[in-house]
């Protein structure tokens, strides 16, 4: 479906994956592991991963570190995209965002909508968006919505996102 032109300027991109939980350890990061191994088996590079608890101030500084990371690209997040008190990071990263890439959040909600959990859809604000030369992806942090988000959409994207804010 990729036209040659992206294909053949898309370049591999060095990412950051960061997992929103207060509960979530290494070992039970399902949908942060997921994403890595999705990226590496797509020629992504891993640059860092961490899990943060849901705290404003603790998402904002984990993605501020990848943006003042030369050797990062992409900083993919899973969790706090939902409506409890708890889920921030919506509110964390939206006003960092200097580019927001609305057709992320409204086609990952209908692909959730028809693909997936049907009408509960609503209840994403999955985002994404660029800072200086740096994507961000905000999906939720279930390893379903995880998977949808990556391969029907980021995967796809990437590093042709990456080679475009990189010009």
């Amino acid at each position: 479906m990729l036209s040659d032109h992206r294909k053949m300027s898309a370049k591999p991109a060095a990412c950051k994956v960061i997992t929103i939980s207060d509960s979530r350890t290494e070992e039970t990061d399902k949908s942060g592991r997921t994403i890595m191994e999705l990226l590496e088996q797509n020629a992504h590079k891993i640059k860092g991963y961490e899990i943060v608890p849901d705290e404003k101030m603790l998402i904002q500084r984990a993605v501020q570190s990848g943006i003042q990371d030369p050797k990062v690209d992409a900083i993919l997040l899973s969790g706090g995209t939902g409506f409890s008190k708890r889920d921030v990071t919506i509110e964390a990263v939206q006003p960092l965002l200097e580019k927001e890439v609305i057709g992320f959040g409204e086609l990952f909600r209908y692909l959730s909508y028809t693909e997936d959990i049907g009408s509960a859809a609503i209840l994403s604000r999955a985002i994404a968006g660029t800072i200086k030369e740096t994507v961000i992806f905000a999906m939720p942090g279930s390893t379903g919505a995880v998977k949808l988000a990556m391969n029907k959409i980021i995967l796809n994207e990437l590093g042709h996102i990456v080679t475009e804010i990189q010009k």
